[in-house]
């Protein structure tokens, strides 16, 4: 059974699972964003329409306010020509009419003074401070700011101006107008749907109120206009008509909430990702260390096991000896058993650090290969380019031979027995690289790093460690690399081996 390919199948189910609740968890997300902004634009529409009729009444009350500005000015302008006529008629009845018209106006604080400023008249006052000539100055001086007066022609060369102010009542319309404009624009600012509002004047360059806006977005003019532009972006402006041609707008967004509930999954989301991340490196390096363990205790125990029959045939070696047994045939049990001494030394090393020695690695090939060459078949062309020289690096001799002799056999399982098996030592500046080429099967190209994890093979009773060894004994023991080079799929592949020099 093929572990590795069942740990991938269960990867990959797992990765659907997950894909699915992902999708089905936005998706549910997604409709409770949807149903909540629903819900949201019917309050900023209720909200809209409130703020609106509030407009119209203060349209309305800025209307009646303008008519009844217009309708004292209108007092003002028949006082000073009421006095104007008194001036010129003679008639009693006329005289009389007129006297009355002055004697109507109650309610608008007016004063009569000549081109110096003298006072000669004044109506509508406080009957105490109306004595204090500093007090009624002071008053003549502010009506100058605020109304222009009214031209009254006593003499062909002699003029009066009369000043005028708002009535008590007109003060009091108008404090209570003051109240309303405000009232609107908080409502306007503190809105009950809570969204990010701003409400500018006609030319949607001044701010008169703002809610949920950080002020420093807006603390500029082209800050202001980006803001614009974004809010312009979400919903177009409320127009506000507060009369007299005078319109002034409201722009709005989403609320905060519902922004942040539309970004919420995916946060949600990374963070369960980054949570299931570490775990997976934690729980990795757990496994890998528990590999570690087994590695260990496997070749500990393989090697103790080999230990008592290993001395067992050598004495029983020496014995067939003594017998006068062919010599030939004690010399080849020797080999054999020299063979079996140097897997139990590999065995025991693979669970400690190993020593590196600084050997030639040429004649480590060359002993390596010759020792195959007697024990393959026959039908295995062998092509060995080795330089004739000595390269000395640090090495594990019995180790770095293990490797050598896994990645020929596996060479040789993929060509059946029959086909041209290929070593190539490559010296480079700083790299020694060692090529071993067949002419098997192949490796598909997007196994080419699978082919090195425990438990991959394509072998009916393989184990699918070999390659796992030589790699942790290239990487791991002997600071190398070793990879797929090249593999066509029916003509052969090629192994590299890097080392440094």
């Amino acid at each position: 059974m093929n572990i590795y390919t069942q740990k991938q199948k269960w990867k990959w189910l797992l990765a659907i699972a997950a894909f699915i609740i992902v999708i089905g968890s936005l998706w549910y997300t997604n409709n409770l964003v949807d149903h909540i902004a629903n819900d949201e634009k019917r309050k900023v529409k209720l909200w809209a329409e409130a703020v609106q009729k509030k407009a119209n009444l203060v349209k309305f009350t800025n209307q009646l306010f303008e008519k009844i500005k217009s309708e004292e000015r209108k007092k003002a302008i028949l006082y000073a020509k009421t006095t104007e006529q008194l001036t010129k008629e003679s008639s009693n009845n006329v005289i009389n009419f007129l006297l009355y018209v002055l004697q109507d106006n109650t309610t608008v604080p007016m004063i009569l003074a000549d081109e110096q400023g003298k006072i000669s008249a004044k109506i509508n006052f406080d009957s105490v401070k109306e004595k204090d000539p500093a007090y009624m100055q002071s008053e003549l001086e502010q009506m100058k700011t605020l109304y222009p007066p009214v031209e009254i022609q006593i003499y062909k060369t002699t003029k009066q101006y009369l000043y005028y102010k708002d009535s008590k009542v007109f003060a009091d319309i108008k404090l209570v107008f003051d109240s309303l404009i405000k009232s609107f624009i908080t409502e306007v600012a503190i809105n009950s749907a809570d969204v990010p509002v701003i409400y500018t004047d006609s030319s949607q360059t001044k701010v008169i109120a703002s809610g949920e806006i950080n002020l420093e977005e807006i603390n500029t003019p082209e800050k202001l206009q980006e803001k614009i532009r974004e809010l312009k972006n979400e919903n177009a402006p409320l127009p506000i008509d507060l009369g007299e041609g005078t319109t002034n707008y409201i722009f709005y967004a989403q609320s905060n909430l519902l922004t942040q509930l539309k970004y919420y999954p995916y946060v949600q989301f990374g963070v369960i990702g980054l949570f299931l991340l570490i775990a997976y490196i934690l729980f990795s390096t757990a496994r890998k260390a528990e590999q570690d363990q087994v590695w260990v205790g496997m070749s500990k125990e393989t090697a103790h096991q080999l230990g008592t029959p290993l001395s067992s045939l050598m004495a029983w070696n020496e014995h067939l000896r003594g017998l006068g047994v062919d010599e030939n045939i004690i010399n080849e049990m020797q080999n054999d058993v020299h063979r079996l001494n140097t897997i139990t030394d590999r065995f025991s090393k693979i669970g400690s650090q190993p020593t590196l020695v600084n050997e030639d690695i040429v004649a480590l090939l060359s002993k390596s290969i010759s020792y195959l060459k007697q024990r393959s078949s026959k039908n295995i062309n062998y092509t060995v380019q080795l330089p004739d020289k000595q390269i000395m690096i640090d090495l594990c001799g019995p180790l770095f031979e293990w490797v050598i002799e896994n990645l020929c056999k596996n060479a040789i399982d993929a060509m059946n027995g029959k086909g041209d098996l290929k070593i190539v030592l490559i010296e480079e500046p700083e790299l020694i690289k060692i090529e071993i080429s067949d002419t098997g099967k192949g490796i598909p190209k997007n196994k080419f790093k699978e082919v090195f994890k425990p438990g991959y093979t394509t072998k009916t009773r393989g184990w699918g460690l070999g390659l796992s060894l030589c790699k942790r004994i290239i990487e791991n023991y002997h600071h190398g690399k070793i990879y797929v080079k090249e593999s066509e799929l029916d003509k052969g592949t090629t192994f590299c081996i890097e080392l440094k020099s």
